[in-house]
């Protein structure tokens, strides 16, 4: 089974989902809001990247951080 994404404007979303919902071969119709992420906010996912690349042994496992931080605050 096939998944399309498409992209309609606001004022036509409800005329969109009727149309699709009274087609016999469309089994599901859902909404999603699209968010785009700051530009700010994608440079500290580049740096972080970088930095991962660049010294990968700084670096801890999730796994090895959390018994740290259970550790560290009784949990």
């Amino acid at each position: 089974m096939k998944q399309i994404t498409v992209t309609i404007p606001n004022n036509k979303e409800g005329l969109f989902i009727e149309l699709m919902k009274n087609l016999s071969f469309v089994k599901k119709v859902e909404t999603t809001e699209s968010t785009s992420i700051p530009e700010w906010h994608e440079a500290i996912i580049d740096q972080r990247t970088e930095n991962y690349v660049n010294e990968p042994e700084s670096f801890k496992e999730w796994n090895e951080e959390k018994k740290e931080i259970n550790k560290k605050y009784g949990l």
